[in-house]
């Protein structure tokens, strides 16, 4: 198996990055939320809009890393990341949703040895029913959809090719 830091470019090499994505989500949610993640063997539907966190990679990575969850999903992860309960968690789910998508890509690029030189951008989140994102990166990318209890979560790594 090649280096996980060895290409930065196609498909493939972001395909590499896969098993680093998904171990840095999922051990985010474990030790920060108190969430065990899964991978479901396939994936039924898209993840509601609700909230999506954004954090741009830029450095030896140039790209932007998402998460994608409902309210619900941002409300739990919010009430255990915070102690709070799910009532005064759900306003709060927006700046835990931020959070949690700094801390994987912070993981992400440490699992993928580029802790020193790639640098993150301060998270951005937006909340709503109908809304769709587009990134204006041309290159690659790598999209997972992991579950908490039958509720869903995408996690998106868009690179310039």
């Amino acid at each position: 198996m090649s280096s996980p830091q060895q290409a930065f470019a196609g498909d493939s090499a972001l395909e590499s990055w896969r098993p680093f994505l998904l171990d840095a989500t999922r051990e985010v949610f474990s030790m920060m939320v108190g969430m065990e993640l899964v991978v479901p063997d396939h994936v039924e539907s898209e993840t509601d809009g609700g909230i999506t966190g954004m954090v741009g990679l830029a450095g030896a990575i140039c790209g932007v890393l998402t998460i994608r969850s409902n309210e619900s999903f941002a409300a739990e992860s919010a009430s255990r990341m915070l102690g709070l309960s799910l009532e005064e968690a759900a306003l709060q789910g927006s700046d835990a949703m931020g959070e949690i998508c700094n801390m994987i890509a912070g993981s992400f690029k440490a699992k993928i040895g580029l802790e020193d030189t790639c640098m993150l951008s301060v998270p951005t989140v937006i909340t709503g029913d109908s809304y769709s994102t587009h990134s204006l990166i041309v290159g690659n990318r790598l999209e997972a959809q992991l579950l908490f209890q039958d509720q869903p979560l995408t996690i998106t790594l868009e690179t310039r090719g």
